[in-house]
């Protein structure tokens, strides 16, 4: 019943609060204003959609969760993440000191003991350097991702969906209102970011989801009931960092630092192929989901690494001649 009540919880007070923060985004002139290259969306958006989420959530944490001590870091860890999201959103800053802020945040996550314990590939030297890499590199996938009504929400939605499903079925109860508490304000959100967006989530919200979804993975205890189910996350994952590393290397290959905004982004390669924004989230969704069953099976046993990983080749091919068709 708990579960229900963290999910309702944070689904109300994230949809009461977005009205009321797209009238201050635009008050304050907190709007997201095309630029014609990777901003083309008709008018300008209001920011803050991140707050909403950001607040819905905690809300739902303060009257459902029951607090542990590491859990004051972990929120430390996010409230960081939200507010470079927010100066970045109000005043752009450099790609290195929203780096350095991202950094600080993954400290305050290692600190609070969320890093990559026992594998079955790694020395234990290498399980802190593997899990702050991770951090980061989560943390501004969905930063990179969010270039399109609905699509970081979407991926999140999904995401964190199949983490609350293994969650239940692994009888994580702290875990499960975690996640539902976060699933509802997402949810919520997207009611009003879906295709015409009338609120964006801005880098406050996808430094923030990122942010939650890099730490998620390190609540479970993948090793007792797969040696290698530690790969489970970066499959449910695959998406945002199939999106990373397709635009380090596009950019890479155009002279482009990684870091600078360029319309690479596989979202943007669709539309002009003539791809509406209703078919792109479908796509995306029916991907994510599909992602998520070949992640349940290889957990479970179903599927050996060599067979998920020939599954994720089909995969990566069916994601590529999308670009092309």
């Amino acid at each position: 019943m708990n579960l229900f009540f963290s999910f309702l919880i944070s689904f109300l007070f994230t949809l009461y609060l977005i009205p009321l923060l797209c009238k201050i985004a635009n008050r304050f002139n907190i709007l997201d204003v095309p630029d014609g290259a990777v901003k083309k969306h008709k008018k300008p958006i209001p920011y803050l959609g991140g707050v909403a989420i950001y607040f819905g959530f905690i809300v739902s944490l303060a009257l459902t969760f029951p607090f542990e001590n590491r859990m004051f870091l972990f929120l430390v860890g996010m409230t960081l993440l939200l507010f470079i999201g927010l100066i970045d959103d109000l005043i752009v800053m450099g790609a290195h000191q929203k780096l350095f802020g991202q950094i600080i945040a993954a400290f305050c996550f290692l600190k609070a003991g969320f890093y990559l314990k026992q594998t079955f590939f790694f020395n234990n030297f290498w399980n802190i350097p593997i899990s702050f890499f991770w951090i980061l590199c989560i943390i501004n996938a969905f930063n990179l991702i969010d270039v399109m009504d609905g699509l970081a929400t979407l991926v999140a939605c999904c995401a964190t969906f199949s983490f609350l499903v293994l969650a239940i079925c692994l009888n994580q109860y702290a875990l499960s209102l975690l996640l539902t508490a976060f699933l509802g304000a997402l949810i919520a959100f997207f009611l009003y970011n879906k295709p015409p967006a009338k609120i964006y989530l801005g880098d406050t919200g996808s430094l923030f989801i990122g942010g939650f979804l890099a730490i998620i993975p390190f609540l479970f205890s993948w090793g007792e009931y797969n040696p290698y189910g530690y790969f489970t996350p970066i499959i449910i994952l695959a998406i945002p960092l199939l999106e990373v590393g397709t635009l380090i290397l596009v950019r890479t290959w155009k002279g482009i630092p990684f870091y600078k905004a360029s319309p690479d982004h596989f979202s943007i390669y669709l539309q002009h192929k003539g791809w509406t924004a209703a078919k792109i989230l479908f796509y995306v969704g029916f991907l994510s989901l599909l992602l998520s069953g070949i992640a349940f099976s290889f957990f479970g046993g179903a599927f050996s690494l060599y067979e998920v990983a020939a599954i994720l080749v089909v995969f990566l091919t069916m994601w590529q001649l999308a670009l092309f068709f």
